[in-house]
């Protein structure tokens, strides 16, 4: 009678064995993605500081018609991006697409920072970089410790987003025809900044689901690369777009 607890305990002791063992690689995979995504925000703050430091060359990469070039092709890697980076299933690809958009994100942002400290504003940027920080760290973690299903968010994501571009793109139009006056243009700006924060938060979560969802244990090292690249990308450019709109909310405050 004493073997029976033992050998009814068996199969419990290896499902709980192959449970922690699949933990054990999640939690890698997702530390992996979480150190790309870093190493992304680094740099884009690298690229940003080497422009910042070269204002002829700033003017020559982030302003005039190459503003717009970027612009593109930040809106381009970014939606087409990550299809590619999975239908290529090469790790060298993925990293191609990664830095690119790292780097693009940098020349985008290097006006506007370098704004912010010529105005003697600098702390705003530092203080938007920590609030973007701890809403994406909190999105993120709900993401990845819910039980509740955030499938369905997806659908609703992608048109609020396709929305938002759309708006934005408008806003942009009517400024630039001068159809606003440079007061509404700033508070129009502002709303749809306050409206992108809210949505790109909610993507930092269902995105940290669906990357965490992606982890298979018998992948081999160059599909766990392949895949943790491609989760810090999605999780990089939402990030970064929640803190350029941050950044201009704060900004728009500092001047009220």
């Amino acid at each position: 009678m004493a073997q029976i607890p033992n050998q009814y305990g068996r199969p419990q002791i290896a499902t709980r064995t192959a449970e922690q063992a699949v933990d054990a690689g999640l939690r890698q995979y997702m530390l992996k993605v979480y150190n790309y995504m870093a190493l992304g925000v680094a740099a884009t703050a690298v690229v940003t500081l080497v422009l910042m430091n070269n204002p002829q060359l700033m003017a020559a990469v982030a302003l005039g018609p190459m503003k717009w070039v970027l612009f593109i092709a930040f809106i381009g890697i970014g939606w087409f991006g990550p299809g590619m980076m999975l239908s290529s299933r090469s790790s060298a690809v993925a990293h191609a697409f990664y830095w690119a958009y790292a780097a693009i994100a940098g020349a985008i942002l290097s006006p506007m920072i370098f704004a912010f400290f010529k105005l003697n504003l600098g702390h705003l940027v530092f203080r938007a970089f920590a609030m973007t920080a701890l809403m994406f760290a909190a999105t993120s973690l709900y993401g990845y410790v819910t039980k509740r299903d955030l499938s369905g968010w997806g659908s609703f994501l992608v048109m609020a987003t396709i929305g938002l571009l759309i708006v934005m793109l408008g806003h942009l139009l009517f400024a630039a025809m001068g159809w606003v006056d440079a007061g509404t243009s700033k508070m129009l700006s502002v709303v749809i900044s306050c409206v992108a924060v809210l949505i790109f938060a909610a993507l930092s979560a269902y995105e940290t689901q669906e990357i965490k969802q992606m982890y298979v244990e018998t992948d081999g090292t160059t599909v766990v690369t392949q895949k943790a690249i491609f989760g810090a990308f999605l999780l990089y450019g939402t990030f970064i777009v929640m803190f350029s709109h941050i950044l201009n909310i704060l900004g728009y405050s500092s001047r009220e």
